[in-house]
């Protein structure tokens, strides 16, 4: 027995007032569960008409289970381990627009259609010069999406009224603004009127918006499990973890029309995002990226072992507390809030989090996520935050690439990892060596967008922590670093 409407007996079809581009787990888990929640709970009456952004997708699936699915929410709530699923009944149908891309254009004609949500992909928003208007489909995202825009205002012959809002989600800083830019370079690619541009500029509100949920996907490995739990086929299950962030930076008419603040929902309306973009990179990310190199050459190879380890739970949290949130802007109770739900957001023992899948490209990170609070530190405080600058020493260690004997699968670009590889080899057991890598690493600006030498005492510091780690080991250098 498969899911669908015949054996969900609370179905419901709502009005299409939303266009989604994008079917895949994160918007099912994240958007489409709070307009379900919305329609349930404030009869928000509003369903969701979903395009396949890519000729290859799961659009099909959906459209047999009648947009039915099921999301089970697993991590720690209210202090406990929890696990509870729902069926989500908000996506009305599905449209790939690469078989059927009169159907998709149609969706323009709708006079109840009122907002656009996206998750593309970080390479989602591009543009592509090659696309055209009379492409059935174009390629691109913003290259669709404008040719739908340009129906919809044929349609309802320039009606300003039937603007859209639009809130991509895709993890990219300003991405409502880096869209709105996009689609106005197809209206003058393909040489569209004035009227039209104005239109655009003038009827429709393109919100910037962060989004923060870790949603694993699909069971695969325990979906037979789920199956006989549920009682019913499903193919499109969704897990994800009950903690759930939306900002969304937009005019008031933006929150009134969407007012998912009024059920309780995590969604915060706001004039200017970029302090909680700051909050999320600084604390949430730079404390995943800091953490990975100090706990794995520790011995430890989950985020959750991690955090629950007496001395690495430790460092963490004091990381966070006293040396991330002194350099940030917001309200000292809502950052130290925001940092406790990231620790039992690392706690989830629904979820194992490979350290080793996190240091992926660790030396880019770094600087975007950990070596701005370290700099705001310095600023501030006149002094080195020690167990970031430690971070940044361990690091180095990680890159040698060499756990207790066994090899470490680095994963970086092949310039970085050819000049550790050169720097290590020549590595002769003395601490002016060590300095010697720690200098040349610091100098390499098209990392760090500048030298780290010229800030004062980080040189010296950082190969004080390196030669303890390699002296000592990680244990005995985190003793150095808790004192």
């Amino acid at each position: 027995m498969k899911l669908n409407k015949s054996i969900y007996k609370e179905y419901k079809k709502y009005p299409e007032k939303i266009l989604q581009f994008g079917e895949g787990n994160f918007l099912r888990a994240f958007v489409d569960w709070k307009i379900d929640k919305l329609n349930k709970e404030l009869d928000f009456n509003s369903g969701v008409v979903v395009v396949q952004p890519i000729d290859k997708g799961l659009v099909d699936i959906l459209n047999q289970q009648d947009g039915l699915y099921t999301l089970y929410l697993n991590g720690i709530k209210d202090g406990r381990a929890v696990s509870e699923h729902t069926v989500i009944n908000s996506i009305t149908r599905g449209i790939n627009a690469y078989t059927d891309y009169d159907e998709y254009l149609e969706i323009a004609e709708n006079p109840e259609l009122r907002f656009v949500i996206s998750n593309t992909t970080e390479a989602g928003i591009t543009f592509d010069e090659r696309d055209r208007l009379e492409d059935r489909p174009q390629k691109s995202f913003p290259g669709k999406l404008t040719a739908l825009l340009y129906h919809r205002y044929k349609t309802f012959n320039g009606d300003k009224e039937k603007g859209l809002i639009l809130i991509p989600c895709e993890l990219i800083d300003r991405n409502g603004d880096i869209l709105k830019e996009t689609v106005l370079k197809f209206v003058e690619l393909w040489n569209l009127e004035a009227d039209f541009k104005e239109w655009i500029l003038e009827a429709n509100i393109f919100c910037n918006s962060l989004v923060d949920r870790i949603v694993p996907g699909y069971p695969r490995e325990r979906i037979q499990e789920i199956h006989k739990e549920l009682g019913y086929e499903d193919n499109l299950v969704v897990e994800a973890e009950h903690f759930h962030l939306w900002v969304i930076e937009g005019p008031a008419e933006v929150q009134k029309e969407f007012p998912a603040d009024e059920i309780g929902l995590n969604v915060l309306f706001v004039q200017d995002m970029a302090p909680y973009r700051t909050r999320k990179v600084r604390i949430l990310n730079g404390a995943h990226t800091s953490m990975v190199p100090v706990a794995y050459l520790y011995g430890i190879d989950t985020v959750r072992e991690a955090v629950e380890d007496d001395i690495i739970g430790k460092f963490v949290k004091e990381t966070i507390f006293d040396e991330i949130i002194p350099t940030l802007d917001l309200p000292q109770e809502e950052l130290e809030s925001f940092a406790n739900a990231v620790l039992d957001r690392f706690k989830n023992p629904f979820i194992r989090h490979e350290l080793i899948s996190i240091s992926l490209n660790s030396m880019s990170k770094f600087e975007t996520r950990v070596l701005p609070s370290i700099l705001e530190y310095k600023n501030r405080k006149n002094e080195l935050p020690a167990k970031l600058t430690f971070s940044l020493a361990a690091l180095i260690a990680f890159y040698k690439g060499k756990r207790n004997g066994e090899g470490i699968p680095l994963s970086d670009d092949a310039d970085i990892l050819e000049l550790y590889d050169k720097l290590w080899k020549g590595y002769n057991d003395t601490e002016n060596y060590l300095e010697y890598i720690v200098t040349t690493i610091l100098a390499n600006e098209k990392v760090w967008k500048m030298n780290l030498n010229e800030i004062s005492g980080l040189t010296e510091a950082v190969t004080k922590y390196l030669f303890i780690i390699e002296k000592q080991g990680m244990k005995a250098a985190l003793q150095e670093v808790m004192k």
